[in-house]
This record gives C-alpha cells, structure tokens and sequence, in this order.
C-alpha cells in the first residue's frame, strides 16, 4: 500500500529566488521529490519573506501555563506557535535552506525555532530525570539542511570548523522537531564570496546532490514503516 509522505520546505535566506543559492536547491529538492511521488503533499514556509516574531515575556508566560489554565489571551499569543507545531508534526521529511550569516543561522530561522520549541507540544521537562530533563516528544523526522556559505572549510576537520556556529545549533536543536542527528543531511554550496573556480565546482556539486538526495530519501521513506502520529 503506497502511502503519502509530507514535506514541509522551509526557506530562511533574505535574497530573492534569483540570487539565493539555498531558495534554488529547496526548490530543486522539492521538484525532484515531487516528480518521483507527485501525490505527496507539500507544505511551505517562508520564514524571510513573512518573518516569524520573536517570542517575549507574554509568549513565555503563555507556554509555561498549563493549557488549562492559559486565558483566552494567553492562547491566542500561541497561535502562530501552534500552527508552525502542527506543520512539524505533519511533516515526514523537513527542508531547510538554510544560508550561513556571520558564521550561524539567520534569524529569521531561530525566530521559527523558538516558537517550535515549546514545553508540552515538542518536548517535556521534567526534574526527576536528573541532569537530562528534556525530552523530545517527537520522533522518526527526516532533516535536510541545503545552505550556503560564503567561505570554505566548515565540515568537520576543515580550517574553519572551529568557526561553523550554524550546523551544530541546527543538530543541537533537531530533536524538538522530533529528528535524530544520525537523520540530518546537509548539502553546501561553498566559495560564494570567491567566484573563483571552485566556487562554480561547488555550486554544481550542491546542485547535482540535491535532486539525488532527494530520490534517496523518497526511495527509503516509501520503504519505512508508517509512523504513529503524535
């Protein structure tokens, strides 16, 4: 029995589609999913073009209150919340494009983050687990982080890994969108700032991976098991 897979694409880069590396390959990445699984749904979230606002006092107030407990302002602050919760839910597989700025992620995408992660929707805390009281509620994700960086040498063991602050907060915080790290996949355009040679070999690289991976992860999620809904 064939069963519908949802992806939720995420874009985060400032630049227009003409000028964003990270908006071309969620877009090829999505294609590719969608001409190999045409049914599947799509879900899209621009979090640049319609930026998500940043969690305050009363936001923090409101996710900290027992729901049955929130007034009707309290819930209404997290609305937004719940409807990104929701879209991470759905997903099977999340899409992130993702540039780097100034050595981390934009804040357009950490804006996204703190309203995702939220007490009681995608993780529980609780002190009588010691020194690990979170726990992630959801689970069995799939994670593709496509980004850009204007320099080079960011994977691990490169002359600047010590300075990449973007892939370990991603990773450090993929478990609230229920995705473990040995499911996170990350393909990156590099050399931007060069424009030299390997800047273009990269950007092929990247371009080429994409609709690859993209089969890839169709072909073992039309083979997985159904997963229970949160």
């Amino acid at each position: 029995m064939t069963t519908h897979k949802t992806i939720l694409r995420i874009d985060a880069s400032a630049q227009l589609d003409e000028r964003s590396h990270t908006r071309k390959l969620t877009r090829l990445f999505t294609e590719s999913w969608t001409a190999l699984r045409p049914l599947d749904r799509m879900i899209r979230r621009d979090v640049a073009r319609e930026p998500i606002p940043p969690i305050d006092s009363d936001w923090i107030a409101a996710a900290f209150t027992a729901p049955e407990e929130r007034t009707s302002a309290m819930a209404e602050r997290l609305t937004l919340s719940d409807r990104l919760i929701d879209e991470v839910i759905a997903a099977d597989v999340i899409v992130m494009g993702v540039p780097m700025y100034n050595y981390g992620m934009p804040a357009a995408l950490k804006g996204w983050i703190d309203q995702v992660a939220r007490i009681g929707r995608t993780f529980s805390f609780d002190l009588a687990r010691g020194d690990v009281p979170i726990e992630p509620i959801l689970s069995g994700k799939t994670l593709v982080v496509l980004s850009a960086r204007g320099e080079f040498g960011f994977a691990p063991g490169g002359p600047r890994a010590h300075m990449n602050a973007l892939d370990p907060a991603i990773a450090a915080c993929a478990h609230y969108f229920g995705v473990a790290r040995s499911d996170i996949h990350t393909v990156a355009v590099e050399y931007q700032e060069f424009k030299d040679g390997r800047y273009h070999r990269s950007v092929a690289a990247a371009e080429r991976r994409t609709p690859v991976l993209a089969a890839e992860l169709a072909a073992s999620l039309a083979s997985a098991p159904l997963r229970r809904a949160a």
